[in-house]
């Protein structure tokens, strides 16, 4: 009876644990949510209330008159489709070789890779980033932020993609090579349609990233207007009141908008996320 009782106890400390940290987590949201629909003044002045005492629901109609945002919507689609896509490609074939990689170039590669995982250059690697898209000729538009999310190997897609590909018994690579199939072959055909959990996490990870990502685009597209996404318009939206102080009301009206079509992914590819994830996390 006793051990039912400190069992409850632990599962009621466990509740309260989650419920505090899904406060903490969601808060920020729900007060930049909620202050979209504040005047400035009323930002500015602070306090403790949450809800408005004025809503101003023209917030949103006049951030999206001052701001291109039809424009910054379709530079946002158009980037993060192509680092989408590019990562889950790029992710799935590094995943796939350095699972059933079995040289010692293939393994020594593999170890570094993953020791960099413990390295955090932080914006150290813009300056040489923009060198290389300086080179490339795409430094001046959204192609070198692609080519940078793309092509610059994160660890953290990697090892997840290393990781699913470890759990897929090697046995079906070699019936595939005993009817043929040569190594892409198999990699096309048999084993990239098996991991749609892995694209489904690759997919919303690098999305969320891209998505949210200001200081690269706004620096690459060197204060051209019309190739910011919609994140950069925004947050530029502070400037743009028409008054000498800044428009927290408008900026916090345009990152709500930028948020939505966060959200809805969220919601439609939650379900292979988590499986991609806890799959995918599990050193094989």
């Amino acid at each position: 009876m006793k051990t039912g009782i400190d069992t409850k106890i632990i599962y009621l400390f466990v509740y309260i644990f989650l419920i505090v940290m899904v406060f903490i987590a969601l808060f920020p949201v729900v007060y930049i949510f909620l202050s979209s629909f504040k005047s400035n003044m009323e930002i500015m002045l602070g306090g403790i209330k949450i809800l408005p005492e004025k809503w101003m629901f023209n917030n949103y109609s006049r951030a999206w008159q001052l701001a291109n945002f039809s424009r910054y919507t379709w530079n946002s689609i158009y980037m993060c489709t192509f680092i989408v896509f590019g990562s889950i490609f790029a992710a799935t074939i590094q995943g796939y070789v350095f699972s059933r990689g079995t040289s010692r170039f293939t393994k020594i590669v593999y170890g570094m890779v993953m020791a960099s995982l413990f390295i955090s250059v932080g914006t150290l690697s813009l300056f040489p980033q923009l060198q290389i898209t300086q080179l490339l000729r795409i430094d001046r538009s959204l192609w070198g932020v692609i080519i940078i999310y793309v092509f610059g190997m994160n660890v953290a897609y990697v090892f997840l993609s290393t990781s699913f590909y470890n759990q897929i018994p090697k046995e079906i690579d070699e019936a595939a090579r005993i009817d043929g199939c040569n190594f892409f072959r198999i990699y096309r055909s048999i084993l990239f349609p098996l991991t749609k959990p892995l694209i489904a996490t690759i997919g919303l990870i690098s999305f969320r990233a891209s998505w949210s990502e200001y200081l690269m685009p706004y620096i690459f597209t060197l204060g051209d207007q019309s190739k910011w996404p919609l994140v950069v318009g925004a947050v530029s939206l502070k400037s743009m009141g028409g008054e000498s102080a800044v428009a927290w009301d408008l900026m916090l009206a345009g990152i709500s908008i930028s948020i939505i079509p966060m959200m809805i992914v969220y919601l439609f590819l939650n379900r292979f996320f988590i499986t991609g994830l806890t799959e995918g996390s599990i050193k094989g």
